[in-house]
């Protein structure tokens, strides 16, 4: 009787498991549809694809575009401008979704607190087509930004337009859009920490900021590497929407990016070959940053990515 009880219960169980997995099969198949099949078309760095004959009759080529794109003078800039713009979002944007996870968690008051989150996290749901709307009013010389200036006395700043500038602009706007819904997640790592810890530091006459060191951070500190390796596997890709939106042929020298140049090569200038060897040189370099950092992370904390 009891086995017929056990294994009715793993029919049962296994039944409930096919309903549950039947439905990731959408997911899987629109993965399968949109990131899979069209990793065939790789084959066109490769190439000299002409879109006439497609991918199996163009002219294979080797290396061929990997060298050309070493060798040109500007890519090791556009280099340079991907990392530095990614990394300053990434270390800027980490640094004030945690404090303002910390003092988010000190609000006592539920309605404010949840004011406040409402508010802040609202901008990550906008798209950077209105967003650049908005920053561009702002920013431009004519803008309100610089109308402020002006009545201060000061002289106007060409934010757009102006190579040392525009970098952090980008930034700053990112890092604004972005902090408070990536604050979610160390918040719920605040959260799960044991508060009899801070109690007992503060009968023992810790302030607030050496709880905050010494016990808040290092609970957070597993949630923070595992976000980190998350974040470092897109470090070559700085923002293609927002700069795009944003930059001009005035500030390509510091402003362009690999996302945006392999569009201005690839498809404007139907250079297609050539883009997507730029893609795939990222797209490895991203994926070795993951496996990386995935192992840093299981090594350090005991929890990974997959």
């Amino acid at each position: 009787m009891n086995k017929k009880k056990v294994s009715s219960v793993k029919r049962a169980h296994k039944k409930t498991q096919l309903y549950y997995q039947s439905m990731v099969i959408p997911g899987m198949i629109f993965l399968l549809i949109f990131n899979y099949i069209p990793m065939a078309g790789l084959i066109m760095a490769f190439q000299d694809f002409i879109p006439a004959k497609g991918l199996f009759r163009s002219k294979f080529v080797g290396l061929k575009h990997f060298k050309y794109m070493l060798s040109l003078p500007d890519f090791s800039r556009i280099v340079r401008n991907t990392l530095f713009i990614s990394l300053s979002k990434i270390i800027l944007g980490m640094i004030l979704a945690i404090a303002f996870a910390i003092l988010l968690n000190e609000i006592k008051n539920k309605l404010l607190k949840k004011s406040v989150q409402t508010i802040v996290y609202l901008p990550h749901f906008l798209s950077w087509v209105v967003l650049a709307t908005v920053v561009t009013n702002l920013f431009n010389l004519d803008g309100s930004i610089n109308a402020v200036l002006s009545n201060l006395g000061l002289e106007k700043i060409n934010f757009l337009g102006n190579t040392s500038v525009f970098p952090g602009l980008i930034i700053g706007t990112d890092v604004w859009k972005e902090f408070g819904y990536n604050s979610i997640v160390y918040l719920a790592a605040i959260t799960a920490i044991d508060p009899g810890l801070h109690e007992a530091a503060a009968i023992d006459g810790a302030s607030w900021w050496k709880r905050v060191w010494h016990i808040t951070i290092p609970g957070m500190l597993p949630i923070i590497l595992l976000m980190t390796a998350m974040n470092l596997t897109n470090v070559l890709s700085a923002g293609f929407d927002q700069i795009y939106n944003l930059y001009s042929p005035l500030v390509y020298s510091t402003g362009d990016v690999l996302d945006t140049y392999v569009y201005r090569i690839g498809l404007v200038s139907r250079q297609y070959s050539f883009g997507t060897a730029v893609g795939l040189v990222r797209s490895l370099i991203g994926m070795i940053l993951l496996v990386t950092c995935n192992r840093i992370t299981r090594r350090a904390t005991g929890q990974s990515i997959y």
